[in-house]
């Protein structure tokens, strides 16, 4: 694994690439489009880094700080977010400013992004609160309050799924651990639940 990179920036691009040289070798690095601005051709560099393997590629992100080095593996973590997306949101908001989204539950911050929309935003709103230490305000949510279970049901509604889709995916789950798990679980349940089955033919078998 890549960790970090100090040596000196050969070029850039407005994509959010820059070409950092280290002892000879050329490494292409996609970076928060607020630090190309910075990364003059010529100068020095040091970025924290994060290697993405991928059986056709090898693609190496860079950061100025370990804070948004550390938030952009957060957002990987979350359910649906790639990469690509997770560079997407850290250009756009700074790690301070998606923990204030995030305990604000100001979802209309993360729908300013290209590619996250109200849903998804809504799931990340949930999945962010543990992965990057704060919590959304939630006044029933202090000593005997709702379930665990109780809360993914709640969240699952808030995401706008029917209520025979939430009771069925619950009977799947655990009865009680972390509701990020939980959710997450249940996301996952619910997009192979939704995913578009092979036609049958006249004889009560799929197509090959």
């Amino acid at each position: 694994m890549i960790g970090s990179l100090r040596g000196t920036v050969l070029d850039r691009a407005v994509g959010g690439e820059v070409l950092v040289e280290v002892g000879g070798v050329g490494y292409r690095v996609a970076v928060p489009s607020g630090a190309v601005g910075v990364l003059e051709p010529g100068g020095p560099v040091f970025l924290f880094t994060h290697l993405v393997v991928r059986e056709d590629a090898l693609s190496l992100y860079g950061f100025p700080d370990r804070d948004q080095r550390d938030t952009f593996e957060a957002l990987m973590s979350a359910t649906g977010v790639g990469p690509k997306l997770a560079l997407a949101i850290l250009s756009a908001h700074s790690p301070s400013a998606l923990r204030r989204a995030v305990i604000e539950g100001d979802l209309d911050a993360l729908t300013l992004v290209p590619g996250v929309g109200k849903r998804t935003a809504q799931r990340l709103m949930i999945e962010l609160a543990a992965k990057l230490g704060t919590s959304v305000p939630d006044p029933a949510g202090v000593d005997g309050g709702p379930s665990p279970r109780a809360e993914v049901r709640a969240a699952l509604e808030g995401l706008g799924y029917g209520a025979e889709e939430v009771r069925g995916v619950l009977g799947a789950l655990p009865v009680d651990g972390p509701v990020e798990v939980m959710l997450k679980e249940a996301l996952k349940l619910l997009a192979i639940d939704r995913a578009p089955r092979p036609a049958l033919n006249g004889h009560g078998s799929a197509h090959a």
